[in-house]
């Protein structure tokens, strides 16, 4: 009546192996570190860089705790690891020195780390110590400007080369295009010409305001956005931006980013529990934008860069393929890239293929239908200085599908793709404010977390086991198992706990011990009606399995709607409330009711249950 078969032993004992083995990593500790990456996206880490390290460290007399290369690619970092806080600034000082020629425009990026002490047969398995918030373990916070100017420029950009477009295709002759502040001056020779060019640009858009100046032959027509669109510009570009940001933040694997808006043109990103901070730097900190131009070839610019160059181009001498003019005419930006993708030419040589969205091809094709056997260039704008990535040959009309060959290998056409993938920012940023929390501040929270859990356990346990006696000692061994595997899942899922998801660890508590009451407080209503014990122990817990599970589910909603709905610190407690109600029912049911079996189940002539005092109505002792 009472016995589990085989199987549930031993499902039971793989549940709480993995518990244990997800769960050891968070006694190891940390070590301080140490982590170099690059600090521009033409530079990449190489063993080489770790090499230079460890002699810099050496010649210093600097002893580190080892000297590691991880990753390729973009991801590729140099990590050292040390005895003490003292030799980890120590040495990051030496190496800031060591590494950057020019400290204003660094080419390496050194910052403060910790290294899980972890065996690496754990970690081989994925088992990590799990994150911890912003106010238990630390994090990465900034706050970023979006340069408005920037933004607003842009636009007005944008609109110049479009007005340029629909005015040559009216064949409406005007004396030039300039823009003037947040403003656009078209000149024209007489009024007639004036008045149809603003009929076709009004035509176009709706958005835009038109102003008359000028006398005589110097006819001038001012473009400007409406005060509607020009707040609703800059609205959209602080927008694009959080979403690029986002999308990068994925690369990172945070479990709960902090992504929002603050004021008109700020943004707040917070990485709550983020190990890896200098990639979080080199990400979030990048304030680059891409785009497409045309190469003006009117002009060769030799060793001699005083030659004049067009009012309407300018030079670049950064990059691939330079000295190069562009025109200042953006053909297209890097938010209008569905996809880039490394791939193989006609040739099986290195390319990287280019998926634009709809109104990305659209531009495409009427940029290039006219240029073919012309180059295009892919132009890095960051933190304000201008990178020539490539520059390709148009080799016949684009669209919304095209490829950029000539990347001389594999390696620069990933890195190329992962570049141009990971989304262009609508206007540049700035980190105005960047704080790296360490964990010491979060100790005490740690701390009084840690205590408030222990106590509010032996609390249970005592009580538990001096009201139920033997039935109490299981329902402490399956809320201890409980908790086992809560701290496991956290783990191995890599979730970020907070204050709130402590506060939520002993709320799964009580409910864990809440079900072993009702399955208790069941067998003994059995006895009391004159059942066996055998009988007792089978009527209780599968009578009291249908009150457990309505009151987890229905707590269980609750979780999963804050989950949803919530943010920040209340889908912190919502993660880690899901996931308690889930080991509680496991472990309050199955595991508890696999000891009972154990102990009891076996016994053929059983006459009572060590389950406390059993009081009968009318009967007294």
């Amino acid at each position: 009546m009472n016995r589990y078969p085989l199987w549930k032993y031993i499902l039971i004992a793989v549940a709480l192996l993995l518990g244990m083995l997800y769960t050891a990593p968070n006694y190891f500790g940390e070590s301080p570190a140490l982590q170099v990456t690059s600090g521009k996206s033409t530079v990449k880490v190489t063993g080489e860089t770790a090499a230079q390290v460890e002699q810099a460290l050496t010649k210093e007399k600097i002893k580190s705790e080892g000297v590691s290369f991880d990753g390729v690619g973009s991801r590729a970092s140099v990590r050292i690891r040390f005895a003490d806080p003292d030799t980890q600034f120590k040495a990051k000082l030496l190496l800031e020195k060591d590494l950057n020629a020019d400290p204003a425009d660094p080419t390496y990026v050194v910052t403060v780390n910790l290294q899980p002490n972890t065996p690496q047969w754990l970690q081989s398995i994925h088992a990590l110590p799990m994150y911890l918030g912003l106010d238990l373990r630390g994090g990465v916070h900034f706050l970023m400007q979006v340069d408005i100017k920037a933004a607003l420029a842009k636009r007005m950009q944008g609109i110049q080369a479009a007005a340029r477009s629909q005015l040559r295709d009216k064949n409406v002759r005007h004396t030039g295009i300039e823009r003037v502040g947040d403003t656009l001056e078209i000149k024209f020779r007489d009024a007639d010409t004036r008045t149809t060019a603003r009929n076709i640009l009004s035509s176009q858009s709706g958005d835009l305001a038109f102003v008359d100046a000028g006398e005589g032959a110097d006819l001038k027509l001012v473009v400007s956005l409406k005060p509607a669109a020009l707040k609703q510009a800059i609205e959209d570009g602080v927008k694009q931006n959080i979403a690029t940001l986002s999308k990068r933040v994925n690369e990172l694997g945070v479990a709960e980013p902090i992504i929002q808006q603050q004021g008109p043109d700020r943004i707040v990103v917070q990485l709550p529990g983020v190990q890896d901070v200098a990639r979080a730097k080199a990400i979030i900190g990048r304030t680059a934008t891409l785009e497409i131009r045309m190469v003006d070839e009117s002009v060769t610019p030799g060793t001699e860069l005083s030659a004049a160059i067009p009012f309407n181009s300018e030079l670049f001498t950064v990059g691939k393929g330079v000295p190069v003019v562009l025109s200042k005419d953006v053909v297209l930006t890097g938010d209008y890239i569905a996809s880039a993708t490394a791939t193989l030419d006609q040739n099986q040589q290195a390319a990287v293929a280019i998926d634009l969205n709809g109104d990305g091809g659209r531009k495409m094709r009427e940029a290039t239908r006219d240029r073919v056997g012309k180059k295009m260039a892919i132009v890095l704008f960051e933190k304000g200085k201008p990178e020539v990535l490539s520059v390709a040959n148009i080799q016949s009309e684009l669209g919304s599908k095209f490829q950029i060959t000539g990347m001389g290998n594999s390696e620069n056409s990933n890195e190329l793709a992962l570049l141009l993938r990971s989304g262009a920012l609508y206007a540049p940023m700035d980190v105005i404010e960047e704080r790296t929390i360490g964990p010491q501040l979060g100790a005490e929270n740690i701390a009084k977390g840690l205590y408030s859990t222990v106590y509010g356990f032996a609390a249970i346990a005592v009580f538990m086991i001096l009201y139920y006696v033997i039935f109490g000692f299981f329902s402490v061994l399956a809320l201890a198992c409980n908790l086992l595997l809560l701290i496991g899942l956290l783990s191995m899922l890599q979730a970020t706990l907070t204050l709130p998801g402590i506060a939520a660890i002993a709320l799964a508590l009580g409910m864990a011990i809440d079900a072993n009451v009702l399955i208790n407080e069941r067998i003994r209503e059995e006895l009391r009606s004159g059942s066996t014990p055998q009988a007792a122990i089978s009527a209780g817990f599968d009578r009291a399995w249908a009150t457990i599970l309505d009151s987890n589910v229905t707590t269980l909603i609750v979780g999963l709607a804050l989950l949803l709905f919530g943010s920040g610190a209340v889908r912190g407690f919502a993660v880690v409330h899901c996931l308690g109600i889930m080991t509680s029912m496991f472990s309050a049911v199955f595991v508890s009711r696999g000891v009972v079996n154990l102990w009891y189940g076996r016994k053929k002539k059983l006459t009572s249950l060590a389950i406390g005092t059993v009081w009968v109505p009318g009967l007294s002792k």
